[in-house]
């Protein structure tokens, strides 16, 4: 339950981040940084349809066309993340643009954009949109990674957005915000996965790694060394932790053996009892 809870509020913010980035930012300044919300905001100005409109719109027509290739389970999380999205998205269009200045506008919708959807990732769904072409697309093509597909379809996205609204300013704009929005999921998923390895080289063994087992949620590896300088055989326990986790970690060692060598070090991938991969 914790679990499902947890996931929820992250897809609750990531859709929040997100459709606020769109209408607050990308929809009013023109900026098309590619995929849906690109199509998005040139249909807005070139035929003044209503962004969430054309968003459910696109994505409905893509979820039926990826119904057969990518399963139930991920078509009815994208449909009802979507579809909240496309309301979200013209609730937020009520409220005046965050900034009239375009370069701002890029670089704060960009930052809320990459936020929301790698938030939305955490949380186990999609908000639809290029993700759903991008598999279809590598389902035809299985040797091209779905990194590049994406990129050639937002690529082709900002090409249309110089086409229609013939400003390269604009065309530039949308480029930037693409790379600050990539580089905010990539940064924000990096982040997330990043933990600490604890090795404690100490006499007492056995003895710390009963407390330590007995204080806190980890479990710990004892793995039998011998010291290079005085050839005393020790022991050193490995310990997988969350950051957060450090210093309580680090108090609890101390009181049992203020002797202890402890050595950190960052680990950007942990797999298991109770660490998770978020892709």
């Amino acid at each position: 339950m914790k679990k499902m809870v947890r996931e929820l509020l992250l897809i609750i913010t990531g859709l929040i981040l997100t459709s606020a980035g769109i209408s607050l930012c990308y929809v009013p300044n023109k900026i098309v940084s590619g995929g849906v919300s690109g199509l998005s905001t040139i249909l807005y100005h070139v035929f003044n349809i209503p962004a969430g409109i054309s968003f459910a719109v696109i994505n409905g027509i893509l979820i039926i066309l990826g119904i057969k290739i990518l399963g139930k389970s991920f078509i009815i999380k994208t449909v009802i993340c979507a579809g909240i999205l496309s309301g979200l998205v013209e609730v937020f269009a009520l409220f005046p643009p965050l900034t009239d200045d375009i370069f701002l506008a890029s670089v704060a919708g960009a930052v809320l954009y990459g936020f929301g959807i790698a938030l939305t990732f955490v949380g186990g769904a999609s908000t639809g949109g290029t993700d759903i072409l991008g598999r279809i697309l590598q389902h035809f093509i299985p040797h091209m990674p779905i990194g590049k597909l994406l990129l050639v379809v937002d690529a082709f996205v900002i090409g249309l957005s110089l086409v229609v609204f013939k400003e390269m300013n604009l065309t530039l704009y949308g480029i930037i915000a693409l790379f600050i929005s990539t580089f905010a999921i990539d940064w924000l998923m990096r982040k997330l996965n990043v933990s600490k390895m604890a090795f404690v080289v100490t006499e007492k063994g056995e003895e710390m790694a009963r407390y330590l087992t007995s204080h806190s949620p980890r479990g710990v590896t004892i793995i039998s060394v011998r010291g290079g300088y005085t050839f005393e055989n020790k022991y050193m326990l490995l310990c997988a932790l969350k950051e957060k986790e450090v210093p309580a970690f680090e108090e609890r060692v101390k009181k049992l053996d203020s002797k202890a060598f402890t050595i950190f070090s960052e680990s950007s991938e942990i797999i298991g009892n109770g660490f998770y991969l978020y892709r």
